[in-house]
């Protein structure tokens, strides 16, 4: 009764709107003190654990510079770097899109954010330029979610802190899978323009050099944090703080973009965010302790074990049901939620921690594009003024090609384990 009761309470919790903080929280204060007969104070502990946990400064630091970076002219900066460099193949405006939308992802750490700044300059043109509306709307929304495996993306943080793995292990383990779901939608775009006969650009060496000369205080900076990151010269939150710094100083002393008064409003917003964020991870974490508390994720593994007897069956039903989640919860409230409970099931089966993490990253991905509450489908639809359901139809070839990457991603654990054994990095638990 008591259950029933709970279940109830939650239901209609969810009906009227709470905030997801106040259901996580909410949740286990209520489960801890009436199903585990423990003090609810379990909760705040977890909180406390949480703003003591290693590379929990990289969160706000990170959050920060994609906040200066989106307000900026970044974007359009490296939209005519992309554009001078890979303009001159067949469909190359669609590479474009591709390939610089998963770079301001990977600063910014926000789909949505990719897809108003990119997009408003590289769907405009690429319709000017022969393209599909349908096409060039389907690529735009697509790309939005490609840099969420890229360095320094902050689901790979927020992965690396809740499933206490390595983040620089991660984030290596990203780089390949990321490079591939690059290259899937470029090859796509390249078919398309092929087919479509659009013209295409001479290569402009000139066009070139003049365009990263423009961007030459932005363009070091991928190549500073990532190359410290992988290279173990730098921590992730030392990283964090060089970045926030770097954007700093290049968009408003150098480029001159933003006024300081600007700034102050930038950091509001951003620490607004970043306050929204870590509620949401300290409430989930108490709800996680207390899942494991109560044995639940072995239960779990018994009953799947019942019904799944080898790795291949358990990654293709798990991918299914991540697709599932990703198209339910967004990319930040899956983590907390779901990996504590697949994680230690995942283990049970073989696969290597950082090799889930990459696949769950991945199916995450794709669930910013996956039906009905797809978050980038939303955003495109009040951006570009066009139906939700017109956006399920466009985007659809590109979620079957990055579902095709996905698969790839899943059954070939070298893609993702080769770099990270290459660069013989030690992998170190985070203590939560």
């Amino acid at each position: 009764m008591l259950t029933f009761g709970l279940v109830l309470l939650l239901i209609v919790a969810i009906v009227v709107g709470s905030p997801l903080f106040t259901l996580m929280g909410g949740a286990a204060a209520l489960l801890f003190k009436y199903v585990a007969d423990q003090q609810t104070a379990a909760v705040i502990i977890e909180m406390g654990r949480l703003a003591n946990a290693p590379g929990i400064t990289a969160i706000p630091l990170f959050i920060f510079a994609g906040y200066i970076f989106a307000e900026s002219r970044a974007s359009a900066r490296m939209i005519r770097i992309s554009d001078a460099a890979l303009g001159w193949l067949p469909g190359g405006l669609a590479v474009v899109c591709a390939v610089a939308s998963s770079i301001f992802t990977a600063l910014t750490g926000a789909s949505g954010i990719t897809i108003i700044a990119v997009g408003g300059i590289t769907l405009p043109a690429m319709i000017k330029a022969g393209y599909s509306k349908d096409f060039a709307t389907g690529i735009v929304t697509s790309s939005g979610s490609s840099g969420v495996l890229i360095a320094p993306s902050l689901p790979i943080i927020i992965y690396g802190m809740i499933a206490q793995t390595d983040i620089t292990q991660l984030f290596t383990a990203c780089l390949i899978p990321a490079l591939l779901i690059i290259l899937t939608l470029s090859v796509y775009g390249i078919i398309y323009g092929i087919r479509a006969k659009l013209p295409t650009s001479r290569p402009s060496l000139g066009e070139i050099a003049a365009s990263m000369w423009e961007a030459k205080w932005e363009v070091p900076l991928p190549f500073i944090v990532v190359g410290g990151i992988y290279g173990g010269i730098i921590t992730v939150g030392e990283a964090a703080a060089a970045t926030a710094v770097y954007a700093l100083l290049s968009e408003c002393l150098v480029y001159r973009e933003l006024p300081i008064r600007h700034i102050l409003k930038i950091a509001v917003d951003s620490m607004v965010t970043v306050g929204s964020i870590l509620i949401v991870l300290g409430c989930a974490l108490g709800f996680t302790n207390f899942l494991v508390d109560q044995s639940v994720p072995q239960t779990l593994f018994e009953m799947v074990s019942k019904y799944i007897h080898s790795q291949t069956t358990f990654l293709l039903i798990l991918n299914g049901f991540l697709l599932i989640v990703g198209c339910l919860m967004d990319i930040f409230s899956a983590i907390v939620v779901v990996v504590p409970l697949i994680q230690p099931v995942a283990k049970e089966f073989g696969v290597d921690p950082v090799h889930l993490g990459v696949i769950f990253l991945a199916n995450l991905e794709l669930g910013y594009l996956t039906p009905p509450v797809g978050v980038n489908l939303f955003i495109a639809s009040l951006r570009f003024d066009i139906s939700v359901m017109k956006l399920y139809r466009v985007t659809f070839p590109f979620l079957m090609v990055l579902l095709g990457a996905l698969l790839v991603i899943t059954y070939v654990p070298d893609l993702s384990m080769w770099l990270v054994d290459a660069l013989g990095q030690k992998a170190e638990v985070l203590p939560m």
